[in-house]
């Protein structure tokens, strides 16, 4: 990463999960990256989504763009619990999301993310989300949607701050 990225913490899964939650995220930075690396456990494809200082209500909306090479698709989310961002296959999955303004007290914040993956059936998947509140972002729980299925073991989530964006 380059020099104005700065590590904040990292989880690397030692068991299947459905669940992995990145907390006491510091206000000391003006965004924040996430970096996801990993495939699903047993089971259907998951969705990967991002939940923010365990904000459960319906706060949050996704615009998703999506191809392979031979079809393109795009649909959206409103009012949700969570914001979805990609699709994590049995085959190895790589996404990277930006938050903007994640520390700001004063506005909404803004979430741009590009999950690349080997499945041909999902291939690149570009979102942004948006959670509608103004608190600051000390936490950031990633999990799949619908609640079944786990993220396998060895999958990686690592949070960047960025010092000067």
């Amino acid at each position: 990463m380059a020099s104005t990225y700065e590590k904040i913490a990292t989880t690397t899964l030692s068991s299947l999960q459905t669940e992995i939650t990145l907390s006491s995220i510091p206000a000391t930075y003006t965004d924040i990256v996430l970096i996801f690396n990993g495939v699903r456990g047993a089971g259907p494809d998951l969705d990967l989504c991002l939940r923010f200082n365990t904000d459960t209500g319906n706060n949050y909306s996704n615009t998703t763009l999506r191809g392979n090479g031979v079809t393109a698709d795009s649909y959206r989310n409103s009012s949700q619990s969570i914001i979805r961002l990609g699709v994590i296959t049995a085959d190895r999955t790589t996404l990277r999301a930006d938050i903007m303004n994640y520390a700001n007290t004063t506005t909404y914040k803004t979430v741009l993310a590009r999950q690349d993956s080997i499945n041909s059936t999902y291939g690149l998947t570009t979102n942004v989300g948006l959670w509608r509140d103004t608190a600051a972002i000390n936490s950031i729980i990633i999990r799949n949607q619908p609640t079944f299925g786990s993220f396998e073991s060895g999958c990686i989530a690592t949070i960047y701050g960025i010092k000067a964006a």
